[in-house]
Parts: structure tokens; sequence; C-alpha cells
């Protein structure tokens, strides 16, 4: 075999550790992902699909650690495959290589299915705290990022020629905040 062995780790956000996962595999290359698994939008596992060439193997900790829902795993899955690349879910010992029996395929499923629910029951419980919270005052979302004397400010700013760009900048805000804030100002 003359493929590479590589890693595509995926925590979700940077104050989790991803050095459990695959820590006992020997890899030639790994792929560390900082993000949320809700698409396949994510900057590493583009790089790794990119880079990925016939008989390479990519070993994943566990099937929610690539996506989480069914659909975008059995994607996944299926492209790596027709790369002629084998892929290897450690924690459900489950690979796949093209030649995969029925079972196989049905497992994928299932896992697929069951990362998807945990991910929305999740969402739900998310919801369901933040409704008791409010409910109970205990919540009030987050602090607006501007007060009424920069909001002045923003106002007159808008009036320059600036960047929309620059002048989030220069609040230290997101463009989309910004347009949030010129939203309001305009209603």
């Amino acid at each position: 075999m003359t493929g590479k062995r590589i890693g595509y780790i995926r925590v979700s956000t940077v104050d989790q550790n991803p050095d459990r996962q695959l820590d006992t595999i020997k890899l030639d290359k790994r792929f560390v992902e900082y993000a949320s698994a809700k698409d396949t939008n994510r900057p590493q596992l583009k790089t790794l699909m990119d880079y990925v060439r016939d008989d390479d193997i990519v070993f994943v900790h566990s099937v929610d650690r690539l996506a989480r829902n069914t659909k975008d795993l059995c994607a996944l899955v299926d492209f790596f495959i027709k790369k002629h690349v084998t892929i290897n879910f450690i924690q459900q010992n489950l690979v796949f290589n093209g030649n995969d029996s029925p079972m196989a395929n049905f497992q994928l499923s299932i896992m697929g299915a069951v990362a998807e629910l945990e991910r929305e029951l999740c969402l739900e419980r998310q919801r369901e705290g933040i409704a008791l919270a409010k409910k109970a005052g205990k919540y009030k979302g987050s602090e607006p990022k501007l007060n009424a004397e920069k909001i002045e400010l923003l106002k007159i700013r808008m009036q320059t020629r600036d960047s929309k760009s620059k002048i989030a900048q220069d609040f230290g805000i997101s463009r989309f905040t910004l347009y949030r804030y010129l939203k309001n100002i305009n209603d």
C-alpha cells in the first residue's frame, strides 16, 4: 500500500482539546478542525478533501466528528470512496472503501441518524433552557455592542466615504452587527 495515513480531528470550539482523538494512531498527516459539524463548510475538511489521493486512509475518531447528519455523513463517505480513499471510524470500528457490505452501510446510516438526533436534542434542550431562563428573568441575551453615544458617532461616521468594513473594524464590531445597527437607525 502506497497511500498515506491521514487523520481528521474535529472539536466544536477552541476551548475543547483535540488531543484525545486519534492519539494512538500513527499518522502521516493530521487535519485539526475547530468548528461545528452542522454542515460540511469547514476549512480543514475542504483542505483534507483536496489533499487525499488514491490508496490514502482517512482516520476519524467517530462518525459524529465527521458529520452530524446522515445526509452529510453519507455524502462525505461516498466522496472519499469515489476518490479510492478508505475511511476508518475508530470508535465504531467501521471501515469504508467501496467494498462495503450492506450491513456496514446500514450501520453508517444508523450512526449518522444517531449523531443527527443527538444534535437536535442538544439544540432542543438549549432552547428550553433559554426559555426557562427568560421566564425567570435570568436570561437577557448578550449586552449591546454599542451604547447610545457610540450609536450617535456611528451615524456621523456613516456620512463619510469610509467602507462599512473599515467602520465596523473601527467600532470593534462585525459587518453583520454594523448592518443590524444601521437597520435599527433607519427604521
